[in-house]
């Protein structure tokens, strides 16, 4: 298992995650099974935004006289009301809920305490202009979480989460058919039948989040990754093509600022075919050539998706590095100190490109991937 570092929180994450949604359709034997089979293949982050009561109990139970392997993601503003879940901004029922999670986990505290479920304006206004922030701010003074994060699934909300400078990490929703569609505040349209005929490649608003994370070093962590399931069924695709668990997955970890990935999970072979990314194949891993050649709403042409099709470079530059580097540069008038460090510090950079261009017949996309390292270098030397 690789490790990532989960932005400014600098916790040391498993790129394979555990949301552990599916668990409350589970007994207690069921969940050990799956907790100790991730936990043997070397997953670390588990996520609990679920306000069962019983599942809660059960991931406690398992996980007591051991809790130190795991770094927890709870949710703040999940609660059980009348033997259901709400969402709610009334800080007394959250404090319930959240102490209820402590309790039923066994532990003081937990790592990733997430400001649950922002999706629209009005969450947002709620959350930050109301007593709800100075709640989740006291529960990190007194240690009850190490770090703050907030779950979204709109692009909109997170950036402006990033750009508040209020939260360390984000849990996103984040997988290649969700990445086409423009900021929504309604979660249904992600999971329609078609998409519009007209769409192709990231949606700017997405690319952008992905790349404002990376330069304000805030952490993200995946939801959604297989879409539902849907992207496993080539009938139910958007793209009229199936992917594999290790290609979705591949599909996340290249996106910029993304740490780990939280799929779910029925059964321990689920986590193996998770898990079977860390021993994948460039083959097995290679997403891109099938959304290049998919029949319908394909990536668009020329735009790089850092997939790293590209290698190997006989001048052995990390490609997909240096553009993302290069795509992280522009975004401001002047090239951001942290992003030339990071460049800097590449063992061979843009300048080394001997204009072969063999990676431009391996891209599925047609980037002019020599004429990218020619402007990135004089960029960089500027």
């Amino acid at each position: 298992m690789q490790y990532r570092r989960l932005g400014k929180t600098n916790l040391m994450v498993s790129e394979i995650g555990f949301g552990a949604e599916w668990l409350e359709r589970h007994n207690k034997e069921e969940c050990q099974a799956l907790i100790d089979r991730a936990e043997a293949l070397g997953i670390n982050i588990l996520d609990c935004w679920m306000s069962d009561p019983n599942v809660r109990t059960n991931i406690g139970k398992i996980l007591s006289g051991r809790q130190e392997r795991w770094l927890i993601q709870g949710h703040i503003g999940s609660t059980w009301q009348g033997g259901q879940y709400v969402r709610t901004r009334d800080v007394e029922k959250c404090r319930t809920a959240f102490e209820d999670l402590l309790t039923r986990l066994q532990t003081d505290y937990i790592d990733l305490g997430m400001m649950h479920f922002i999706d629209q304006e009005s969450d947002w206004e709620d959350a930050v202009n109301g007593p709800f922030l100075q709640y989740v701010k006291e529960l990190k003074e007194s240690g009850k979480i190490r770090h703050i994060g907030m779950s979204t699934h709109n692009p909109a909300m997170a950036i402006r989460a990033v750009k508040s400078g209020l939260v360390e990490m984000i849990l996103f929703s984040i997988n290649p058919a969700f990445d086409l569609l423009p900021p929504t505040d309604n979660l249904d349209n992600y999971f329609v039948e078609e998409y519009q005929a007209d769409l192709g490649g990231i949606d700017p608003e997405r690319a952008k989040l992905y790349r404002l994370c990376e330069q304000n070093d805030v952490g993200l962590t995946v939801m959604k990754p297989f879409a539902g399931g849907r992207l496993f069924d080539a009938k139910r695709s958007p793209f009229g093509v199936a992917l594999t668990p290790v290609q979705c997955i591949h599909y996340c970890l290249t996106r910029p600022a993304v740490a780990a990935v939280m799929a779910g999970y029925d059964t321990p072979e689920h986590i193996e075919q998770a898990a079977a990314y860390e021993n994948a194949t460039a083959e097995e891993k290679d997403y891109a050539s099938v959304l290049a050649h998919a029949p319908r709403h394909t990536f668009s042409q020329g735009e790089c998706t850092y997939c790293g099709h590209c290698k190997p470079c006989p001048a052995e530059i990390d490609i997909a590095m240096v553009n993302k580097y290069y795509d992280l540069a522009v975004m401001q008038p002047e090239i951001p100190a942290t992003v030339k460090a990071h460049y800097l510090a590449l063992e061979h950079s843009a300048d080394a490109c001997i204009g072969c261009q063999e990676c431009e017949s391996r891209c599925p996309f047609g980037v002019k991937i020599a004429e990218r390292m020619e402007k990135t270098a004089k960029l960089f030397q500027g």
